[in-house]
This record gives C-alpha cells, structure tokens and sequence, in this order.
C-alpha cells in the first residue's frame, strides 16, 4: 500500500475511533422505495426547512408590540393610521424592506404547504394500513405533529394584528371563555387582562418562532430516527416480503431523487410568492375591537372548526349561575378532542379487532382491499369537507345568491347524512373493484376477438394478465378458463349446417 493510501487509513481509522463512520455505509445502503406516494413526508420537511429560513429572515424585521404608533410608511392609504407596532412593522416588512413582501408570502404559501402534506401524508398511511405495529408510536407522532403544525400557523396567522387575524383572535377568545369554570381565567391570562388585552402578541411570537418549532423539530427528528430503525414499508410485489425493502438506495440515487424535490419545493414556494398574493394585510387595516371584516375566513386548516361553530344551534344552559355555552364549547373544544382522539387510537383498536396486533406489517394495504377502513377515512374526509364548505357559508350564500339560513340547514343534514352514504358507497365500490380484479385475475384480459362455439354459441378470447399496478395481486393464470387464446394460431373451425 502506498504511503497516501496508508495515511488515508489511519485517517478513517482515527475518524472511525470517535464517530459511527464505517457503521454509516450500510447506513447509506439503506433502501427507499420508489412509489411517489412515499415523497408526501418528504414534501412535508421541505416545506418545513422553507418556513424556518424565511421565518429567520422574517425575525430581524418584525416586531411583537401592541404599542400604538402613527403609520408613516410607504402604503399611502393608511398614513397618519393609528396601529400597533406590530402591524406597523408587517407593514414595513411588505413596502419598504427590499425583498420583504417575497420573503413574507413564501413563507405563508410554505405554512400552507405544510399541513396540507402532513395531512396527505396521514391519508396515505391511514389508506395504506401503514399505521399497523410497529409503526402505532410513528403513527402517534405523525398526529402530534399535525396538532402542533395547527397551532404554529393560527399562531402565524395571528402576530400581524390586522383586522382579519384580529377577529380570529376574537374567536379564540370566546372559544377560551366556553371552558367551563377556568375559561375565564385562560382567557385573561392569555390577552394579558380583558379583552383585547395588550399581552396577546408579545405571547404567541415566542411561541411561534421558538417553542412550537422547537417541538416540531423535535418531533420531525424523532419520526425520521423511527423510520430509519423501523425501515420503511412498501408495495406487495414479487421479491417484496416482509423481512426486507426493495428500491433506491439512500445514496446516491434516493438522495439525488429528494434533493430534486428539495429544489421543487423551494421554486414553487418562491414562484407562489412572486405571482399568487396571500393575506394582504393592508386592504384589511389595523385591528380594532369594534369592527369586524367582511367575508372574514381564516386558513384553511382551521376552516373546519370555523364551519362546525356556524352549525351549531344557539344552545345554552344555565347552571348554579355559570353558562354553558355549548354553541361554543361543543363545535370547538370537545369535537376537535374528540377528532384526534379518534386519530391516536384507531391503529390499537383495529389492530385488536382484526387480530393484526401480533404480527409486524410491513407491506402495504391497498385501500380497495380493507373496504371498511376505506369507507371509514373517505367519510372522515367528508365530514370534514362539510364542515370546511360551512365555514364560507355566508361567501356561498352572497356568491349564488341563496338564503345563508336554508344553507345551514343543508349543511347541518349533509354533516350528518354525506358521512353515512360515504361509507356505504366505499364500501361497495372497494368490493366491487377488488371482485373484478378477482375476475380480471382468473378470466384474463379480453382481446376483443369473438369465437362461435361448436354448439352455436359465442365466447370472447382472454390473454393473460401481464400489466400490474403497485400492490395488485400477480396471481399466475393457468388459461383453463374457456375463451383463453392458445399460444399457437388456431385454425378456422369449419361447421355444417
């Protein structure tokens, strides 16, 4: 061995002596399969890393003050403008930093994208049974962060102090006032006094740029470790068992893939950014606690509990002199609990029903194949539809001029009844899919030449199936079915009359 090779040894030698270096490359081995579907979670960290480095930008200018100040700006329509210092800067930040309107709209653009990937991500899991053990924790995790990522962006959302997220505060308020007996005491402490109090902003921007990132950094690196240790799950093919994992390996061909979509994630935040405007906040102006804006809706992630609130009927009970305000508390404390309740249990209770409980899954489901589990995440999925269409009832209503009041109604029905008929209508539609594949599997695929048979009658040529979509069974036909082709050409049959 050369001396430079020799050197090089020692080095690695050394390296490896202080660090996990030789134990990296089975590491780098790892294998990631190739299905798109398995590049939701990937979207969803890419959007992460945007957020943190326009939010990081986004720090050095903004200001969480309530003080009042008279704008000075560059936005002429609102000079001589009595407003707090916050919004006074997101103004600042929007008109006068170089940049500054970019970096603010990427980011929102990129909050956006966020939790709409991690609530794809879950719906591909949820579909896929990719929850099952020993996946439950990651599962669990997964869920924590989507709670947390609801709470970061209404945080966001809220720090400008316009009109519109100042209404939105003014429903956090009321939601925090339902809590019976310590409401009132959570909602003085958060405002910092009564209502509009001076505390609120200097309280969530803390918990917006360092707390609530901090534990979604957390958690994003915990689920990454899991997903690491547990390897990751796949389609059912040939070759594909549950004791490994077929596809790129992480370096370099899966590394390459992801860096590709890295930059994907990152033009289209800033693309967005450039042409598709988001939360103007000076059209809205300043708020105060006396008007509220027109055709006022939030993001929507949280247009859900917006809906639920306006379905609700005006239903309250006095009790020992405390009201309960169950328009209030039942649409936006005790549904959302219930919700993801529901969302941390399901992996343990359909593991127990079905008896999966005692064996690793790590092959996917396809979503035709578990027709209940299907129906049960499509009505899910209505459900919350309904509830998202609810919450622009008053749009929907001015937009095809209809009565606002006969619109709730047909929501208040079709967030009872749409569920039910989702469920029965996957349900059928997953048994029927996969009784044709059955048939499709066992008959083959027609060729579309007909055949008269001895006795008079007519059969349609079959071949095999030789096309298979991820997941789908491969079960070998054996051509005994009447109608299959043989492989040599057949002669013309001759019948007398």
């Amino acid at each position: 061995m050369s001396r430079a090779g020799r050197r090089a040894e020692r080095l690695a030698d050394a390296a490896d002596a202080r660090l996990p270096v030789l134990e990296g490359g089975s590491l780098l081995r790892k294998a990631f399969p190739e299905h798109w579907s398995f590049f939701l979670g990937e979207l969803a960290l890419y959007s992460l890393l945007v957020l943190i480095l326009t939010g990081v930008w986004l720090t050095f200018f903004f200001q969480p003050e309530t003080r009042e100040v008279v704008y000075a700006g560059s936005y002429v329509p609102l000079r001589g403008v009595r407003m707090s210092a916050a919004f006074d800067s997101t103004l600042h930040i929007s008109f006068d930093v170089r940049g500054g309107l970019l970096m603010r709209q990427a980011h929102h653009w990129a909050a956006l994208v966020f939790v709409a990937a991690i609530g794809v991500h879950m719906l591909r899991i949820f579909f896929t049974g990719a929850f099952r053990r020993p996946r439950e924790l990651n599962w669990a995790i997964g869920v924590s962060l989507f709670v947390v990522s609801l709470a970061e962006g209404f945080a966001g959302y809220s720090l400008p102090d316009d009109l519109l997220s100042g209404t939105g505060l003014r429903i956090a308020q009321g939601i925090m006032m339902s809590i019976p007996v310590v409401g009132t005491y959570v909602a003085f402490f958060a405002f910092g006094g009564q209502y509009p109090g001076h505390d609120i902003i200097t309280r969530l921007y803390p918990l917006h740029i360092l707390l609530l990132p901090g534990v979604l950094i957390a958690l994003v690196t915990v689920h990454l470790v899991l997903v690491f240790h547990l390897k990751h799950t796949q389609w059912r093919g040939p070759g594909r068992t549950n004791r490994n994992v077929r596809g790129k390996p992480l370096f370099p061909q899966f590394t390459a893939t992801s860096t590709g979509l890295s930059l994907i994630v990152f033009g289209v935040s800033v693309l967005l950014a450039g042409i598709a405007q988001i939360n103007p906040v000076w059209t809205y102006g300043p708020y105060r606690s006396d008007l509220v804006s027109t055709g006022s809706q939030p993001d929507w992630y949280v247009g859900f509990l917006e809906g639920a609130l306006r379905l609700v009927p005006p239903w309250e009970t006095n009790v020992a002199g405390h009201t309960l305000m169950w328009n209030v508390l039942l649409p936006a404390v005790v549904l959302p609990g219930l919700l993801f309740a529901v969302l941390y249990a399901y992996p343990f209770v359909e593991q127990r029903l079905t008896g999966e409980w005692h064996h690793e899954q790590h092959l996917c489901d396809r979503p035709r194949e578990r027709p209940v589990r299907t129906g049960l995440g499509v009505a899910g999925t209505v459900f919350y539809g309904v509830l998202l269409l609810a919450g622009g009832n008053d749009i929907i209503a001015l937009t095809f001029r209809v009565s606002v009041n006969a619109l709730t109604w047909v929501f208040r029905v079709a967030l009872v009844v749409a569920p039910v008929l989702a469920f029965l209508v996957t349900r059928w539609l997953c048994r029927a899919l996969t009784a044709a594949e059955r048939e499709r599997l066992a008959e083959g695929v027609p060729t579309g030449d007909i055949r008269q048979t001895v006795a008079g009658g007519y059969e349609s040529d079959h071949e095999p199936v030789d096309t298979f979509r991820p997941g789908a069974p491969r079960r070998p036909l054996t051509g005994a079915r009447t109608g299959t082709p043989s492989r040599t050409p057949r002669e013309p049959e001759h019948r007398g009359r």
